[in-house]
């Protein structure tokens, strides 16, 4: 099988249809026309495909004709589809005009993974097992890979996947067509962090007869980043970013009440563990002091995506193989961002592997970051990304038949 070759001949009609999904972005767990788009190129493949029940998923399952009745393997491979609430500033001639946008690239993903379902579709007689196709709505906080788990489409072959793989592509940081990834911890786990203080208010020429939640805020904002530096590990760190502060109406007018949140990412799970007290610690104490009273919400959003060793060595040789040793590259430190990928790692072995896509003739260091109304992805890369897919598929499968005959040649000798 050449792959590349095969996939690089799909690559205008990837290409298409990645354009065709950036125009129409839709949000959350409800993605009708996305999934109308996907069910309408997978039409015509060899697969079994069902519809989610709470989500408007796509799973499809490709049976190998070299599978083994008693022993097949199944491999899984996750595009996600949905997009971003934010408000296109790209300037394409195919960017999305609706107040959406697919701000970090899941166009992409899922225009490659179709082209996966279609190598995957001609090469079918040489599979040896069976490959599970995960077309996700809902990974930008909906834990829409929760609810397809929730769902069964582990299960969906008829056994448990054996082994998993997903794929990001990133506006920036790493050059066009780079692959990386790592083994342990790629990304980080997320709460989502509810502070709400309240107060008295008063009029602002007389702060002493009131009980101000602003400055108790602003205080609790502060000691909260030195909280981390004094409490965690600098080597297993912590992340906490406000992005979201209410208060007041008048400039006056001090208010009643105040409210802030932030998202807090760390790295391993006995940091996870502790940092919902740290955080509640802080900011009780700040209150108590500043005579105003607090509701504190700490929620978790994803756990960390872990990547299992031995797969992600496999990934990096299959890309390695496929596109050339230069395109693959080992990461020192995992990333900040989170994933939900990280539900289905948690159940089944696998890796999650990314992939630069940035535009050609920008600084990758400079470029606008996925989630920013300026991020450009290259369609470049689908060719590649496609090939890649099938082939952690195909080449996973042949090494769990090789490892299984060499298993029964070894017990016929006993």
């Amino acid at each position: 099988m050449d792959l590349l070759d095969d996939a690089r001949a799909l690559q205008g009609d990837l290409v298409q249809l990645r354009r065709v999904l950036h125009r129409e972005p839709e949000v959350g767990l409800d993605l009708p026309r996305t999934q109308e788009r996907v069910l309408e190129a997978l039409d015509g493949l060899p697969l079994e495909i069902s519809t989610g029940t709470n989500t408007t998923s796509v799973t499809a399952v490709l049976r190998g004709g070299r599978r083994s009745v008693d022993a097949a393997q199944t491999v899984l491979l996750r595009a996600d589809m949905d997009g971003l609430p934010v408000t296109e500033q790209t300037g394409l001639d195919f960017a999305a005009q609706n107040g959406a946008m697919h701000g970090c690239g899941h166009d992409l993903h899922t225009a490659a993974l179709v082209g996966a379902a279609q190598l995957l579709s001609r090469h079918r007689d040489h599979l040896a097992g069976d490959v599970v196709l995960m077309f996700q709505p809902g990974e930008e906080g909906w834990d829409g890979a929760k609810v397809m788990v929730d769902e069964g489409v582990l299960d969906a072959a008829g056994r448990r996947a054996d082994t998993a793989y997903g794929m990001h592509v990133f506006s920036c940081q790493k050059p066009q067509g780079r692959f990386f990834s790592k083994a342990g911890t790629l990304l980080a786990a997320s709460y989502k962090l509810t502070v709400t203080v309240r107060g008295a208010g008063g009029h602002g020429s007389s702060p002493s007869t009131a009980r101000d939640p602003i400055t108790a805020m602003a205080e609790m904002i502060t000691s909260l980043q030195t909280m981390i530096t004094r409490t965690f590990d600098v080597f297993d760190p912590v992340v906490v970013t406000v992005a979201n502060v209410q208060a007041g109406s008048r400039h006056n007018i001090i208010p009643d009440d105040a409210r802030f949140e932030a998202t807090v990412r760390c790295y391993s799970p006995a940091t996870y563990e502790k940092v919902p007290a740290a955080l509640r610690r802080v900011l009780e104490g700040v209150a108590s002091a500043q005579r105003v009273e607090v509701d504190v919400t700490v929620a978790p959003e994803f756990p960390m995506t872990i990547n299992d060793g031995d797969e992600v060595a496999f990934g990096a040789e299959v890309v390695s193989d496929l596109m050339g040793e230069d395109r693959y590259e080992t990461v020192t430190h995992p990333m900040a961002g989170s994933e939900d990928f990280s539900y289905v790692l948690q159940e089944v072995p696998g890796a999650f592997i990314g992939l630069g896509a940035c535009m050609p003739g920008a600084d990758p260091a400079a470029a606008p970051m996925n989630h920013s109304p300026r991020a450009q992805f290259d369609d470049a890369v689908l060719a590649d990304a496609a090939t890649i897919y099938a082939g952690l598929a195909v080449r996973r499968l042949d090494k769990a038949r090789s490892d299984n005959a060499a298993v029964a040649a070894g017990s016929d000798a006993r």
